[in-house]
């Protein structure tokens, strides 16, 4: 019993900081965009954002005041390596024969 309390009391913890830095929450403006790590993190965080999104009309996948270019490589990095790293794991039909 007690460690499901500490593994439930983990995932909340988790969770509530992975959705404290969302795109779009209100933190960033054009004085203050989001640069190559906000990139990275919302990279990271883009499947969460996107069911947050279906919820709060506020919450993006994708950070509207960024730096530009330097926001764009830093996002698409981090969601190539996330998403595009799983295939590595993935074992091909090939494979079983």
């Amino acid at each position: 019993m007690k460690k499901k309390l500490i593994i439930t009391i983990l995932l909340i913890t988790t969770a509530a900081f992975l959705v404290s830095c969302v795109p779009g929450d209100g933190s960033r403006s054009a004085s203050n965009p989001a640069g190559f790590f906000s990139g990275i993190w919302h990279g990271w965080i883009a499947p969460i954002s996107l069911v947050g999104e279906l919820f709060n009309n506020k919450i993006r996948v994708y950070e509207i005041n960024n730096t530009g270019w330097w926001y764009d490589l830093g996002f698409y990095t981090a969601i190539i390596s996330g998403f595009g790293g799983l295939s590595l794991f993935r074992k091909k039909d090939s494979d079983k024969k």
